[in-house]
């Protein structure tokens, strides 16, 4: 891997200077007219040149974008592991670690279940995260930054289209770090593969895609003694000093999937009325498994059990299995003036599973749950000038009992001014693991049968020329969370729990950049408010991010600039605790964590199709105090410089 590395950084600037694009050669050729094709000035030239818009990629949900090699302070934001706009999460020391959420709004609800260890799966590529392209000539991109303390992080892929109507790309992404604290290394990968295909008078249409990821992450449970590094110590400085409760502990979960969807339109050609046959099929396994060999921990100088009492005295190995088959089949009737209609049916069965079946005084633990649930239901979309609704409606039929109902509607006033407004009613069944677990620990095994989960969302969003809000208000019954039961400090004695009362939640957030020449403000506030008679839910009241930048272009415009400072804040709040042994954060009352600044320095440029990121992130850790952390025993991360970029391919 280092090898393939260096050689990729020293073929990179030889191929940088010394590649000709036919497109940008021919300096008396204005830009436009290479564009139309239009003529030069020694004569007209026919050559076909393909537009920035014959560059496409389509989610599941028919969500368009456009290729994308421009450098904006939005592209800033999204240059990360997850590659995506951080705000509302809050980073663990390491690279390719959990996330805590600060921003509870982000969460996304289905009615069905699924397996849980929710705290590994941040990097996991949804169904409706996978990305359909269809390209005019072949487009790679490569991706690269560096992490904490030996390792790097790489995502790149290649996307062609072999025919007008067949598309075909495959991607890799990867990640190794080894962090800065003991026990901390991450190491990730995930391969994706699409095809996309239609017949030309698209009476057969089809996406499928097949992604292999896996996480590997050494645990360490967090720092054993704030003290030590709160103090500023400069003997603690190197972060390897500092003691953590597992030393030799790691966790890995690894997932396969399949996906295919399709549709057939059964008359010939396309008319006024159509009707389409639809069927979408998903099928995913996934392994976690938690190793400790080591089950003593040390605290200072005294020896404790962090997760109690334990059936063996090492080596201690959890295992779970799990897989999913989801099948969809449906009918769709289109008409060209009243909208989309469609009636599906949806076959539900998973296994999540042990090899074994546990009796202990408590009772017993199966070795096995199952879920097998048939659902009906209908969805109308209608689109029509600047209005554009989708509306369904589904109810399990079968013992497990689910149901959903989902409503949006997008109006696009102009440019200037477009408006979403949103409403999901959805009964859900827990993910398994709140129902489900078996472990070595003795405290972790349970048998639950919790109630659904009713959940009611109610949401609007408006793109403004003076600002764009989002605004979310929640009504959660039967929550279903995860506790610390252990009345020793030192321990985490974690199991689940479910809330019989209904928790309110509000979060208004508003994001406005302002612009002074060539300088730049960018801001955005979220509010948050939770009603509850138990502290079941736990987020900061406040939560900013607030950059100041400078751009302009140099060098005759070959060069372009954007550089300035990020502000980081969000106010005290008893946020999440993470436990590896069932990779999922739990709720604590003990300890605070917040209202701490944090800075940071980049300078972004882009040359040509290459764009060049380089961060000083948190380089005010050294002067604001150490009282930044993640969670309660994880430390946010120290100073850090990272380099990074991003490079299209296409001709």
């Amino acid at each position: 891997m280092r090898i393939l590395f260096l050689l990729y950084f020293l073929v990179a600037p030889i191929v940088l200077f010394s590649q000709v694009d036919s497109r940008e050669e021919g300096g008396k050729r204005s830009f436009a007219d290479r564009l139309k094709g239009g003529p030069n000035a020694k004569g007209k030239d026919t050559t076909k040149v393909a537009s920035i818009d014959m560059y496409r990629f389509v989610t599941l949900e028919r969500d368009t974008t456009y290729l994308d090699t421009t450098l904006t302070i939005e592209r800033e934001y999204s240059h990360n592991y997850l590659r995506k706009d951080l705000f509302g999460l809050l980073a663990f020391p390491n690279e390719g670690q959990a996330y805590n959420k600060l921003q509870y709004s982000l969460t996304e609800y289905s009615p069905f279940p699924e397996m849980g260890f929710e705290a590994k799966h941040f990097n996991f590529l949804k169904v409706n995260q996978i990305r359909y392209g269809s390209v005019a000539t072949p487009i790679t991109e490569l991706f690269f930054k560096s992490t904490l303390t030996k390792g790097q992080s790489v995502d790149s892929f290649f996307a062609v289209n072999l025919s007008p109507n067949l598309n075909m790309s495959i991607a890799y992404k990867g990640l190794r770090s080894e962090g800065k604290y003991i026990n901390q290394l991450s190491s990730t990968g995930s391969f994706r593969f699409t095809m996309s295909y239609h017949t030309t008078s698209k009476r057969y249409l089809i996406n499928s895609h097949f992604t292999s990821q896996d996480a590997l992450n050494e645990e360490n449970g967090g720092i054993t003694t704030t003290d030590d590094f709160e103090s500023e110590d400069v003997k603690y400085k190197n972060r390897q000093r500092l003691q953590v409760y597992l030393t030799d502990a790691e966790s890995f979960l690894r997932a396969k999937r399949i996906f295919v969807d399709h549709s057939f339109r059964v008359n010939p050609s396309e008319a006024e009325n159509n009707l389409y046959v639809t069927h979408q099929l998903n099928f995913e396994n996934k392994f976690f498994e938690y190793y400790q060999p080591t089950l003593l921990s040390s605290e200072g100088t005294r020896s404790v059990y962090r997760f109690g009492d334990a059936i063996v005295t090492s080596n201690l190995k959890d295992q779970t299995h799990y897989n999913k088959m989801y099948n969809r089949a449906g009918l769709v009737y289109e008409n060209t003036t009243l909208g989309k209609f469609q009636f599906f049916l949806d076959d539900f069965r998973s296994n999540f599973y042990y090899n074994r079946i546990l009796i202990l005084d408590e009772g017993v633990i199966p070795s096995v749950l199952s879920r097998n649930i048939n659902s009906l239901g209908g969805q109308y979309e209608y689109w029509k000038n600047k209005w554009h609704g989708k509306f369904l409606l589904s109810k399990a039929i079968s013992k497990q009992t689910i149901s959903n109902i989902d409503a949006k509607l997008d109006y696009n006033l102009n440019d200037d001014f477009q408006f979403v407004f949103g409403y999901q009613n959805i009964s859900k069944l827990p993910n398994d693991i709140y129902n489900l677990y078996q472990s070595e620990y003795v405290n972790y095994n349970w048998s639950n049968n919790f109630e659904n989960e009713k959940i009611n969302v109610i949401s609007g969003q408006a793109v403004t020329p003076w600002f764009d809000a989002s605004l979310q208000l929640s009504a959660l019954t039967d929550h279903v969370y995860f506790e610390n039961t252990a009345t020793d400090d030192s321990q985490q004695i974690v199991s689940p729990s479910q809330f019989g009362g209904t928790v309110k939640y509000l979060s208004l957030k508003i994001n406005k950049e302002l612009t002074f020449g060539k300088f730049a403000l960018n801001n955005t506030v979220l509010y948050q408010k939770v009603d509850q008679s138990q502290a079941v839910l736990n987020v900061p009241d406040l939560v900013t991010r607030n950059t100041l930048y400078y751009s302009n272009y140099f060098f005759q415009n070959a060069l372009f600039i954007q550089t300035g400072i990020t502000f980081n804040y969000f106010t005290k709040y008893y946020a999440n605790d993470y436990n590896p042994v069932i990779g999922e954060f739990f709720v604590q009352q003990q300890k605070k964590i917040g209202n701490y600044p944090n800075l940071d320095f980049f300078i972004n440029a882009k040359i040509q199709r290459t764009r060049v990121y380089i961060k000083a992130e948190h380089f005010n850790s050294a002067y604001t105090g150490n009282n930044y952390y993640s969670a309660p025993n994880n430390p946010y991360r120290d100073m850090t410089i990272r380099f990074g970029l991003i490079w299209n391919f296409f001709n």
